[in-house]
């Protein structure tokens, strides 16, 4: 093969990265890039072929250098960006098969090589929606058994290699459960990768892949188990207590059924030979004493303990030949494992029926376990202070042992005349505890009987002290449980799942049974006859009207090309510039198509939140694009009546002002304070500013103020598009709801520190038995308390971004605007009429409406921002400035009665509206319950005395306007009950201000 071959076939594939990395416009195209590597792979599947337009040649990816890249690329730009389209269109597997590729390739190399690859490039990036599905589909598609093959296959290189590649494998697919619960914080993980399900499923395939390796014989096999298993001791698989609790794995308790059935039939040798050699050479001591400790803790407990029946002895076998088939012969030239096993057997306080199946696992080296036994019964620290269970325990252990000796042995002999052993029976009989006496008692009875001589101390009849167990062990002791016939068994059988080979029926048989996430519920009609004779039905006369179209007829209908003349499809946007474009297309030079730009006006809104949300995490293109998308949505005019205009425009104004704040808020506020848009308009960019900023501020957004009563049954005089139009625009009415949530909190604090000082209120308090809340449903609590769900994308916070980004501009830009809107009143002051210019005119942004809901915005932004470390120093006085300039200034001349400019009905207008009033004390309040909670008001006291005391004089003056029964402009109802609670509030935070501070103050006299 020529050097210019290579390097021919090299630019091909990198040609086709470069172009996956780059903006692509057309789907056709996207289809084709994603095809040819796949061909030249061998991965892609049947029906896409003719999409191949552009085959690679043979050789031209290279698996270890290509496919890292091009699972990067296809994660960064094509997912987040044509996963959607994609999935419409049917085309989702293409994009697939470059992470875990169908049934079709599961025995390729080529396809062991991309799951190898996808699980690193996957947990290596930021985890999304598409990346939590490739896994979900790795776990349950690819299991460990395949990976294996796919990593020691005899191709991929030497030796050490492929164990390097295995520890990866194994470090990558333990660590899934994690990073995804993580990505998710805890929430809506899939059932397949919760931790205890996933790690479940893990072992059992774990259990496969030792017995594929012991039918091939393969000897080189041991390291890699010996690191899987070591990993799976650090991540708590085998617990050292069987678990209760779901999200607890357990090696053992899943596999042992699978084991016993294995170790029963033809050929387990090989089976228990190779679980022999990997218990001998796991890295430590350590890993080895869990798994140990697992076994014998996941061993199958007797229902009688104590039962001498054949049965029980049956059991008791088979449960010690399984430890011997796994763990293999116990014997003292195994230092390691003899010294770990006798440790976990003595140290642990077990019952009888694992006393029973240790002994006879020990069978084989009685002589040495009888001594260690010996050794912990006669001590006298476990004399004096072990509890009567362990005592009993060790007891039984010790006696099962010596009855398995022949009477009159010399094992027996020596333990009888062992200095050790007599001592100990001195040390028991002392012992103040009759039931810990008699355990001594026992065994000294039992051990003279069994080296032939006479001991008797006749007082086991009754049912105290220990009598019982006592009896119970005599019994026991009388036959040994490793004689016992395994066949008397009747335990039925459980055949074990055949080994995971690289066939696809297996594969397609394991997806066809996963597919559905659903439980399917077939409804059978009733059998027999059920009816109603007093109900006399009546036969109607045929219509002549033609039968409606069905859907099927009306979807054909659509599609005929007949009928779609001159019809252009409306392309969805998949990339933010294109979303730009269809939200500005219908201004300009160009010639206006309205029913195609009504088109796509409609699928611009469509998919402009979900678009804005998606790219928020991916590089610079929403920041790139913030200020453009900012123009074409506030620009917007509802001119064709589409359905959800308002609510959708509003969701990615919110969206955009949360993921670009640096860049979509200074845009937006310069917006704002230009004279073309309309007031609903100005309500649109002041609401994007108030709930993104609570987004980014982690806060919760009020629930809907529309029953869900009214959503779900339209309005039985309107039209259901006309009834939807009117429930969206309530939507409005949010920022009100947040504001008097916060204003009511700051006023509920001000009350208690007041309490405080009354001592009959305090008494009252202390004396007062709270009644506790009754069990409330969590359907009841999630619509007390919404919250707005935050996306796994980490959002800017907002202390970070609001001084410079939102706060500011909007104060100063307001200031700026108010200059400009007095000169130019006070410029045409002398003219009659029409002529003279009126900055409070409707639309405007000092008209009452738009300055209230302006001055809302501003207190909804403080309060966000309270944390921001500048927020006392620059952002308290400023905004309490603006509100006491705003509640006690005219901001018009009209407004200030120097001159009544009358209308065509001779209505005049003078003062100050309630709405404002009430945003402004507001925003007053908010500020001093903030720098009372930070600082006890030391700042805003000492610093900017001057401006708290106007703030107390003014709130006064109203007060006692409203005692006096003075009316307000666009009072009464709830606006007056709201001004006069306002005021209230500002003056008691005042009051506690100043009370607290006055001897710092400046002298005011």
């Amino acid at each position: 093969m020529s050097s210019e071959y290579l390097d021919n076939t090299l630019v091909q594939i990198r040609d086709v990265i470069d172009r996956l990395q780059r903006p692509v416009h057309d789907l056709q195209t996207v289809l084709a890039l994603l095809s040819s590597p796949l061909g030249c792979l061998g991965l892609l599947p049947p029906q896409f072929r003719s999409l191949n337009i552009e085959p690679l040649a043979d050789g031209s990816v290279v698996n270890d250098k290509h496919i890292p890249i091009l699972q990067r690329t296809l994660l960064q730009h094509i997912a987040p960006t044509w996963g959607t389209v994609l999935g419409e269109n049917h085309a989702t597997l293409l994009l697939e098969q470059y992470f875990c590729p169908d049934s079709f390739s599961f025995a390729s190399r080529a396809a062991g090589d991309v799951v190898l690859i996808a699980y690193s490039t996957i947990l290596s990036q930021p985890l999304t929606e598409f990346a939590i599905k490739m896994l979900e589909r790795l776990a349950k598609e690819y299991p460990l058994d395949r990976l294996y093959t796919a990593v020691f296959d005899t191709r991929r290189g030497p030796e050490s290699k492929r164990m390097v590649q295995w520890e990866d494998c194994v470090r990558d697919i333990t660590a899934v459960p994690g990073k995804v619960a993580n990505a998710l914080a805890g929430e809506g993980v899939p059932s397949l990768l919760e931790h205890g399900v996933y790690f479940n499923n893990l072992c059992v395939r774990c259990e496969q892949l030792i017995h594929s390796l012991s039918t091939q014989q393969d000897r080189n096999a041991i390291p890699g188990l010996a690191y899987l298993f070591a990993k799976l001791v650090n991540l708590g698989v085998f617990p050292a207590t069987p678990p209760v609790l779901r999200s607890q794995p357990s090696f053992f308790q899943n596999n042992l059924d699978t084991i016993r059935v294995r170790l029963d039939t033809d050929g387990s040798n090989k089976y228990s030979e190779i679980w022999a050699s990997l218990f001998q050479s796991l890295p430590s001591s350590s890993a080895l004493q869990s798994i140990l400790r697992s076994l014998l803790t996941s061993l199958q407990s007797l229902e009688h303990v104590s039962g001498n029946g054949d049965l029980e002895r049956a059991r008791v076998k088979q449960e010690a030949r399984l430890l011997s088939g796994l763990a293999g012969s116990i014997v003292p030239e195994k230092e390691e494992l003899w010294e770990l096993a006798s440790a976990i057997i003595l140290e642990r306080d077990w019952d009888i029926g694992h006393a029973r199946i240790f002994v006879c696992w020990m069978s084989g080296v009685l002589g040495a376990f009888l001594n260690n036994v010996l050794e912990m019964w006669a001590s006298r620290d476990h004399i004096k202070h072990s509890l009567l269970s362990r005592h009993q325990y060790v007891t039984s252990l010790l006696l099962i042992t010596v009855s398995y000796f022949p009477p009159s042995s010399s094992n027996v002999q020596a333990l009888a005349f062992s200095p050790a052993f007599v001592s100990a029976i001195g040390v028991y009989v002392g012992h103040l505890d009759p039931s810990v006496r008699r355990c001594g008692m026992l065994a000294a009875e039992v051990v003279a009987h069994l080296s032939g001589k006479k001991l008797n101390f006749d007082d086991w009849d009754g049912e105290d002290s220990g009598k019982p167990w006592a009896r119970e062990i005599r019994e026991l002791i009388k036959q040994r449980d490793v004689e016992a016939d395994l066949s008397l068994l009747s335990t039925p059988r459980v055949d074990p799942e055949p080994a995971v080979e690289a066939d696809e029926t297996t594969v397609q048989r394991d997806l066809e049974s996963n597919d559905s996430g659903t439980t399917r519920v077939t409804f059978k009609p009733a059998t027999g006859y059920d009816s109603d004779d007093s109900i006399v039905g009546y036969a109607s006369p045929p219509s002549s009207r033609s039968a409606s179209p069905t859907p099927s007829e009306l979807e054909s209908i659509e599609k005929d090309p007949s009928l779609n003349v001159g019809v252009k499809k409306v392309v969805r946007p998949v990339y933010l510039i294109q979303l730009g474009e269809m939200l500005r297309s219908s201004g300009g030079a160009k010639a206006s198509d309205e029913p195609h730009d009504a088109d796509k006006i409609e699928m611009a809104l469509n998919y402009a939140e979900e678009l804005i949300r998606k790219k928020r995490g991916y590089g610079t293109e929403l920041d790139e694009n913030a200020v453009n998308l900012i123009y074409g949505l506030l620009g917007l005019q509802d001119n064709y009546d589409l359905i959800g205009f308002e609510v959708k425009r509003q969701s990615a104004m919110n969206a955009l002002i949360a993921g670009s704040p640096r860049k979509a808020a200074p845009a937006l506020i310069e917006e704002f304070f230009k004279n073309q848009y309309s007031t609903s308009q100005r309500y649109v960019a002041l609401n994007a500013l108030a709930l993104g900023a609570r987004e980014m501020a982690s806060l919760p957004l009020p629930p809907p103020t529309v029953p869900v009563e009214r959503v779900a049954f339209p309005s039985k005089t309107l039209p259901a598009p006309l009834h939807q139009k009117y429930i969206s625009a309530a939507d409005r009415h949010s920022i009100p709801l947040i504001l008097g949530t916060i204003s009511h909190q700051a006023i509920e604090r001000g009350k208690d520190a007041t309490a405080d000082k009354v001592p009959e209120l305090v008494r009252e308090r202390r004396l007062r038995v709270p009644k506790a809340r009754g069990v409330v449903e969590l359907s009841q609590l999630s619509s007390v308390l919404p919250e707005t769900r935050i996306m796994a994308t980490a959002l800017t916070p907002f202390t970070e971004v609001a001084t410079e980004f939102f706060i500011g501009p909007l104060v100063n830009r307001f200031w700026l605007f108010l200059r400009d809107e007095q000169t130019r009143e006070e410029r045409t002051s002398h003219r009659e009429g029409r002529e003279r210019y009126h900055g409070a005119g409707t639309g405007l942004i000092l008209n009452p409406i738009v300055l209230a809901h302006f001055l809302r915005t501003l207190a909804i932004l403080v309060h966000a921002s309270q944390n921001a470390p500048e927020w006392q120093a620059v952002v308290a006085p400023d905004a309490l400035e603006l509100a006491v300039t705003l509640g006690t200034k005219p901001m018009s001349r009209v407004e200030s009665g120097d001159e009544i400019a009358d209308d065509e009905d001779g209505e005049s207008s003078k003062g100050k509206e309630a709405s404002v009033l009430v945003a402004a004390l507001e925003l007053t309040l908010i500020v001093l319950d903030g720098c009372l909670e930070l600082d006890g008001g030391r700042i805003i006291g000492l610093e900017h005395t001057v401006l708290l005391l106007g703030a107390g004089e003014w709130a006064s003056r109203v007060f006692a306007g409203l005692e006096k029964g003075l009316r307000v402009e666009g009072g009464g109802g709830e606006n007056e009950m709201k001004l006069r609670r306002a005021a209230a509030g500002v003056l008691l935070k005042v009051d506690e201000l100043t009370s607290k501070w006055q001897r710092s103050m400046l002298d005011t006299r």
